[in-house]
């Protein structure tokens, strides 16, 4: 949210004065009560819910992702349908998306997702797969963004698109951004303990993080990068020494290691959801890595693990 504002705000006046003078913006909402941001910062709205056709965009900002207030708070669906009826594009930041997907306002449209909560969107909304490999995504009239600084961007490519490029960069320069990130700029990485700059290399990985269970072919991974998977390789090889299967292989141990450390999964269990055949294949591949058994690995750090009979 603050990102998205500071944006317009540095936009709309010459210097850091602040007055809405190029643009303009109100917080909005079904009652007057503050609304409590993520950080536990109330932020008061400007006014109620009304005639949504006065604005250019409506903007829905995502907190905290909990589940039994995302799915059973409604009360903003039927204003966000009449507000996609009446032609107002729709932006979500962050969780955000996930608002407009609840409510319908999603289907057939690309919908960008935080790589942290990319496995959230795809258990609740019935496996329907989201962007993850980009800070944001722009499709006709619905904008969505991953969040954090990706909503800065976000909101100076509509300040771009509105009102010039040397305002969108102004209030980048001010916000200490160096400049611009397009939409297709890759999000950074989980876990993996590898530093990639490229950013062909960054969407590789972020695909192979998304699909653990079950893990794609490098010609898959190379087809939805568009690209061939010789290059694919090249580029493994120039940047990282290695192959992308080896760090398909890694990313899947690493994350193997982090449910051995904080959840009391079973060994076969957690061979399945990071792609391998069984609690045998894991325990090869994990001690020709790490020189210890998955057990062992989890012993060393005070979690017990449940039956291995489980699955």
């Amino acid at each position: 949210f603050a990102n998205f504002v500071d944006v317009l705000r540095l936009a709309a006046d010459d210097g850091d004065r602040s007055r809405p003078i190029r643009c303009q913006w109100r917080i909005i909402s079904p009652d007057m009560s503050p609304i409590l941001s993520s950080c536990g910062v109330a932020i008061s709205p400007h006014e109620r819910i009304g005639d949504l056709r006065r604005f250019d965009y409506l903007v829905v900002v995502g907190g905290v992702l909990e589940e039994e207030t995302l799915l059973v708070d409604t009360r903003f669906d039927d204003h966000l349908r009449h507000a996609a009826e009446a032609g107002i594009p729709l932006v979500g930041l962050c969780t955000g998306s996930f608002v407009l997907r609840r409510a319908g306002l999603m289907n057939g449209y690309k919908c960008c997702v935080s790589w942290f909560h990319n496995s959230d969107f795809l258990r609740l909304f019935d496996g329907l797969q989201a962007v993850s490999d980009q800070i944001y995504v722009v499709d006709r009239d619905r904008l969505t963004c991953s969040g954090g600084a990706s909503a800065a961007h976000l909101a100076a490519f509509l300040v771009e698109r509105h009102l010039g490029k040397a305002l969108a960069a102004k209030s980048l320069r001010i916000m200490m951004f160096n400049e611009a990130a397009k939409g297709e700029t890759a999000q950074p990485t989980g876990r993996l303990e590898v530093v990639v700059r490229d950013e062909v290399l960054k969407r590789a990985v972020l695909l192979m993080q998304h699909h653990l269970e079950v893990p794609l072919t490098i010609a898959r991974l190379a087809g939805k990068l568009k690209l061939s998977r010789r290059l694919i390789e090249r580029r493994f090889r120039s940047e990282l020494r290695t192959s992308p299967q080896a760090i398909y292989t890694q990313i899947r141990l690493d994350h193997a290691r982090h449910l051995l450390q904080r959840t009391p999964k079973s060994i076969s269990i957690i061979a399945v959801e990071c792609g391998f055949c069984d609690g045998s294949h894991l325990s090869r591949v994990f001690r020709s890595y790490y020189h210890k058994t998955p057990q062992d690995f989890r012993s060393g750090n005070g979690v017990s693990a449940l039956s291995q009979d489980i699955c």
